[in-house]
């Protein structure tokens, strides 16, 4: 999908007021001798932002506009290296949330409804972003933040929330505590936006069908606004994206260079309107595809598939390049195990050695399970796991993100 004229007058106010700024990424333009783009042609050639590039702007080399314009920042959710600090203007703040609006909007959801945000609060974009959005868009908002399950839970029914705000992983953990405690007559909620990770087709259907919900996958990067800037709708086939905030390409993550619609690459976004920081071709690292075509909803925005994983997820083991997206992928094949699994890798005598844990009911065998497993992941990925089958409830639950590939070759 190449850039418009439209968006392309857009980019180029972003590049005067970067060269202005002279920031680090006005440096990068004028290094590169840009001034002006004149066509698509031209826009491609631009040179990529990276996040390093925004972590050797630390702590406000990417701000963009006098500080007295600056009314907050955000900083990237990550627990290493530099953090990565984003200042927002006034605009930038309303301008996220209109998009959020429409994403709750999108999701069919309205100003009757009540709205609880699970996400935390502070420097990370999510529970604000949520919040923002849905006062925005009117609703009543219960701005909880994370953990604390027995006050989510009290507060859920009590209030009678109809939306819940929240990562893969809570949302899961939330479900599977209201079958515990036989209290799923006493919740009303009737949909779920659904942020911050990726999340399998399995674990949808048992978030789905535990708390009784549709579900909506919600997309965004601290980088770029933070969560709001796209959302799937009622049909499920990708999320869309507000075409008029972001410009989305699709590269070919070795080369860098632009792929055709369908097909999967790395997310490269430029920000058309953003003013604290705006960010020009900036690789999110995150794998997906723009969806060709228009949707059967309705909506007109473009949209992008469902994210894939994340170039720099590829785990290296035996010779073999493999995504963690691959293994759940299998695993999602065996209807006797829940959504839930664990990869450790460990250098053991020599060598490395995978091993797969997933979950099961008492009504299987675990060995012979296990051995099925084993022999489809060395027939699809070219190498044998070990494969560790316990029972449902064992593997760790999370109230933020679920760390599923844990790499203990490097400890």
């Amino acid at each position: 999908m190449k850039i418009s004229e439209k968006q392309l007058e857009l980019v180029n106010d972003r590049i005067a007021a970067l060269i202005k700024a002279d920031n680090f990424y006005g440096k990068k333009l004028k290094e590169a001798g840009v001034t002006t783009l004149q066509s698509a042609e031209d826009f491609e050639k631009l040179p990529f932002s990276e996040k390093k590039d925004l972590r050797d702007a630390y702590p406000l080399g990417l701000m963009t506009v006098p500080e007295e314009q600056i009314v907050r920042i955000h900083s990237s959710s990550g627990t290493t290296g530099t953090p990565v600090i984003i200042p927002y203007t006034q605009k930038d703040v309303d301008d996220w949330a209109i998009q959020f609006k429409r994403c709750y909007e999108l999701a069919g959801i309205t100003n009757k409804d009540r709205i609880q945000v699970t996400p935390g609060y502070g420097l990370w974009t999510a529970g604000i972003g949520f919040q923002n959005g849905a006062e925005r868009l009117g609703g009543m908002v219960i701005p909880m933040g994370p953990g604390n399950t027995d006050k989510q839970l009290q507060m859920m029914m009590d209030l009678k929330t109809t939306v819940l705000c929240s990562t893969s992983s809570y949302s899961l953990l939330l479900a599977e505590e209201i079958e515990k405690r036989g209290i799923k007559d006493k919740i009303h909620l009737k949909k779920g936006v659904i942020g911050s990770e990726r999340w399998s087709d399995k674990m949808r259907e048992s978030i789905s069908k535990g708390l009784g919900i549709e579900l909506y996958d919600i997309y965004g990067l601290t980088e770029i606004y933070g969560p709001g800037i796209g959302i799937s709708c009622k049909e499920n086939k990708g999320m869309h994206y507000w075409d008029d905030y972001i410009y989305i390409e699709i590269i070919d993550p070795v080369t860098g260079e632009n792929l055709p619609d369908g097909q999967l690459g790395e997310i490269v976004i430029t920000t058309l309107v953003k003013e604290g920081a705006p960010l020009i071709r900036y690789r999110t690292h995150d794998l997906s595809m723009i969806v060709p075509g228009e949707c059967a909803c309705g909506c007109k925005f473009p949209r992008i598939g469902t994210i894939m994983g994340r170039t720099d997820d590829m785990i290296k083991i035996k010779g073999v390049n493999v995504f963690p997206s691959q293994i759940e992928e299998i695993l999602g094949t065996f209807p006797e195990i829940s959504s839930e699994y664990q990869i450790r890798i460990s250098h053991l005598d020599g060598k490395d050695t995978m091993r797969i844990y997933v979950e099961t009911n008492g009504s299987v065998d675990f060995n012979e399970l296990a051995g099925r497993i084993k022999d489809k992941v060395k027939s699809k990925i070219g190498f044998t796991p070990i494969v560790k089958v316990v029972e449902i409830g064992l593997l760790p639950r999370s109230e933020k993100k679920t760390v599923r590939v844990i790499d203990e070759r490097y400890d």
